[in-house]
């Protein structure tokens, strides 16, 4: 991999790991668990491994943004995460962020 490969595979590593809370938490205004979860961000083009999504839905959990239940079926029990009343204010906050900074970049890129 050349040096620039490199810069470019690190600039898109970063950019995803600032994305990636804010695209978990859009994804469970619906109870989902994580396989499914996974599932989801991969078809919307985001891929993200279950070894760093499991950790991030237990910290999320932690920090009081998701609620999680158990379902019990007949292949094997399965804890579905969803937004709780903090989350979801939390995710409209991070949105506001997110779409400000993405307005301001855009201007700044977009300069003649």
């Amino acid at each position: 991999m050349t040096a620039e490969e490199q810069f470019l595979q690190n600039f898109q590593s970063e950019l995803k790991r600032g994305a990636l809370v804010l695209v978990t938490l859009s994804q469970l205004r619906q109870a989902q668990h994580g396989y499914q979860l996974v599932k989801t961000l991969s078809e919307a083009g985001v891929e993200v491994e279950g070894n760093t999504l499991y950790p991030l839905l237990r910290r999320l959990e932690e920090q009081g943004l998701l609620s999680s239940t158990w379902a019990i079926t007949e292949e094997k029990p399965r804890k579905n995460y969803v937004l709780n009343p903090k989350g979801a204010r939390m995710l409209t906050e991070m949105l506001a962020i997110w779409q400000a900074s993405n307005h301001t970049i855009d201007q700044l890129l977009n300069e003649e």
